[in-house]
């Protein structure tokens, strides 16, 4: 698994990311909202790459937005596999979840889930937290997961004495 932050990617990992989010949720998917939204600077993009193609990809940034400046929640989205049923989307969630609790400590992780996928999200310890409801003419579900008490405390920047 890759995890790195937006300034860490370079240019062609960028461009792969892009170009399977397009090709799933504009070109499979239909979804017709602006994918590149600003909110990739603030997150923590985590893949797999078959040679030079993205072929599984999820990003985790703080919940801002809605939670404020508080740093207690992460939100989970853009999640993707380009090739199914071949246990690659268990292995993303399985390694992001950890990578996204060593690297954005948190009390618990939330996400807007496609319904179809509650099953699938809920072996990682999701559960759903709203009712159903359309976003981009797909049936959504909101789905959170505690991780009270899994996540370390902040990293502190290492202190180096001043001469």
């Amino acid at each position: 698994m890759i995890a790195k932050f937006f300034d860490e990617l370079t240019l062609t990992e960028l461009y792969e990311i892009l170009k399977s989010r397009q090709e799933v949720f504009v070109t499979e998917q239909k979804i017709t909202c602006v994918d590149a939204d600003d909110i990739d600077y603030r997150s923590l993009h985590c893949f797999f790459m078959d040679g030079r193609r993205v072929t599984a990809y999820l990003r985790a940034f703080y919940d801002e937005e809605k939670n404020g400046q508080d740093r207690k929640t992460v939100r989970i989205g853009r999640v993707l596999t380009l090739r199914h049923g071949n246990g690659l989307g268990r292995k993303l969630m399985e390694e992001s979840l950890s990578v996204i609790q060593d690297k954005l400590p948190c009390a618990k992780i939330v996400m807007d889930a496609q319904k179809y996928a509650q099953g699938f999200y809920e072996k990682f310890g999701f559960r759903q937290t709203s009712g159903e409801y359309l976003e981009e003419g797909i049936v959504h579900i909101d789905m959170e997961r505690d991780v009270t008490g899994e996540c370390p405390p902040p990293r502190q920047a290492p202190q180096f004495p001043i001469p």
